[in-house]
């Protein structure tokens, strides 16, 4: 059994070399259109980076693959973030009315109250009343 190396190198050693053969031990196709379309995306990305990060392929997709690690942990944080935040405001605005959070929280998990903290966290600062009546509750669940 012949090897592909074995008919290349005869092809090229003759002069008759038939039109299948050297057609047969041409390189393979490059795909141009993919490989460029698969670069220019990665390029894209990487649009607004300094220096060679927007330019290089290779420092681009670095780049841009850290950048994507990034985004991913970031939205994680987010989350973290606005709870810490709406749990900030609700300290401070149920500290007004001479509880602490936790137990704030405690007793209206006890009267059965359902409410997250987002939802606490902005009644604190647009709806004050609610908010008293909310806390005038806890304190008699307590």
């Amino acid at each position: 059994m012949d090897t592909v190396e074995d008919r290349c190198a005869r092809a090229d050693s003759r002069s008759d070399a038939t039109i299948a053969s050297v057609k047969f031990c041409q390189s393979r196709l490059s795909s141009p259109f993919t490989n460029r379309r698969r670069r220019n995306k990665r390029l894209k990305l990487a649009k607004g980076q300094y220096g060679g990060r927007s330019k290089l392929f290779r420092t681009a997709t670095e780049s841009v693959d850290k950048g994507q690690v990034y985004a991913y942990i970031g939205r994680r944080h987010r989350k973290r973030d606005f709870r810490r935040l709406w749990i900030t405001r609700i300290s401070a605005a149920v500290k007004a009315h001479g509880l602490s959070y936790s137990r704030f929280i405690h007793e209206l998990t006890k009267a059965n109250i359902a409410l997250n903290r987002k939802m606490l966290s902005e009644m604190a600062i647009h709806d004050p009343e609610g908010f008293k009546s909310l806390t005038d509750l806890a304190k008699a669940a307590a």
